[in-house]
């Protein structure tokens, strides 16, 4: 993979037809740092964020030794990469086939279940091991995410009593868990689910072993701020204390695009602009997935060799290379007023989900890879460099 000193140096040596994953692993070191100092329990990075051996590596020399996967394929890079480190196979529900090769082939014991025929699989497809770290799914609000997790998993009520019974009977250690959404805003909402699964164990009158606050730990973007990270590890941590129904166990976490937001950049090329529209060679259907589906706004530059004056910015629309008029994103996005064809366009805080999401969609969705050495365009883990759309946006709110 080539590296070099930063996206502009790259499209200024390469000039790329194809758009580029530019990966910072350096900047998911130091995320992954962060979580593994402060946080007061383990820390399970969460790969489907962003699986690109580069960013596993990262996150492992930094001192992650915990691994939340959610497929085989996940288990068997991790697996690959770093023999000596804890899968935990986080999904809800897995083919029986995945149940019995992670177990038996991978040494995988910790397995996440949110309803009794799951619990039945487990206990069938691994032998009845005595062996197992079952972990319960909890249902709880999403209501402070800016992206709602609480539709799809979760057992709730007296079904989650009833499972947290019957798991325990089944397993060496047992554990709850929850996700309180993808980019949680409020460090009380940990706090607000941890008191929901108290309240559980009190009921089914079980001891736990493991209490696992999932991810949802926000990064910051243009138009949303959220809290400091300290103040929803702190929050964590004393709610952590003040549950009454645990007696020495141990706390997790699962962040994903926490660790890997800051680790990756997205270069793009105009192929044409009509007014304040740009059509791009990559879009909706591929690493702009989340702007275009999740309303998020990236940070923005443009990539060009001459400086020059500053350039009035005005506000533009996106549209990707596919033949789908769902391929388009509003932004907005605030850019030189004289972007035209040919120009290259860097998008910060892709690191997270970016890559992972794109699809091959009408034959585009190939791809070039690089390392660059520059810092993120917006950080909670070092230095901000301000993207012209950061800029511009808040000089507007002010």
């Amino acid at each position: 993979m080539d590296r070099h000193q930063s996206a502009l140096a790259l499209v200024l040596a390469d000039q790329p037809e194809l758009p580029v994953h530019c990966l910072r692993p350096e900047a998911a070191k130091k995320a992954a740092d962060f979580f593994v100092r402060r946080f007061p329990g383990d820390v399970l990075y969460a790969v489907k964020a962003n699986p690109h051996p580069v960013i596993i590596d990262a996150v492992y020399a930094a001192g992650v030794r915990s691994f939340d996967v959610a497929s085989l394929p996940e288990i068997e890079l991790v697996a690959g990469r770093c023999p000596d480190a804890r899968l935990a196979f986080m999904h809800p529900v897995k083919s029986r086939h995945a149940i019995r090769k992670a177990y038996f082939d991978y040494g995988v014991r910790v397995f996440v279940l949110d309803s009794l025929d799951e619990l039945d699989k487990i206990i069938k497809e691994t032998n009845g091991a005595k062996d197992l770290h079952l972990i319960v799914r909890i249902a709880v609000s999403s209501d402070y995410a800016q992206h709602k997790l609480n539709g799809k998993f979760g057992a709730a009520g007296h079904e989650a009593v009833l499972l947290l019974r019957q798991a325990r009977s089944a397993c060496e250690e047992l554990g709850v868990s929850f996700h309180v959404g993808s980019q949680c805003m409020r460090p009380e909402a940990y706090r607000a689910a941890m008191e929901i699964v108290s309240d559980l164990i009190r009921q089914a009158q079980v001891t736990v072993d493991i209490v696992d606050v999932g991810g949802g730990f926000p990064v910051a973007y243009p138009q949303l701020t959220p809290p400091p990270l300290t103040s929803f590890i702190d929050e964590i941590a004393a709610a952590f204390e003040s549950m009454p129904v645990l007696e020495n166990a141990d706390l997790w976490c699962e962040p994903g695009r926490a660790l890997c937001a800051e680790a990756g950049s997205h270069v793009v090329r105009v192929e044409l602009r009509k007014g304040d529209a740009l059509y791009l060679n990559d879009g909706a259907y591929g690493a702009l997935f989340d702007a275009a589906h999740d309303g998020l706004i990236y940070p923005a530059r443009l990539l060009r060799a001459k400086k020059g004056p500053r350039r009035q910015l005005k506000p533009f629309r996106l549209y990707g290379p596919t033949c789908d008029s769902i391929d388009s994103i509003n932004g907005p996005f605030m850019l030189p007023s004289d972007v035209h064809e040919g120009d290259y366009i860097e998008f910060g805080q892709t690191g997270a989900y970016g890559a992972a999401l794109a699809t091959r969609f009408n034959g585009f969705g190939d791809y070039i890879e690089a390392i660059v050495d520059d810092a993120p365009m917006m950080s909670v883990f070092g230095e901000t460099v301000e993207a012209e759309n950061v800029v511009a946006l808040r000089a507007a709110k002010a």
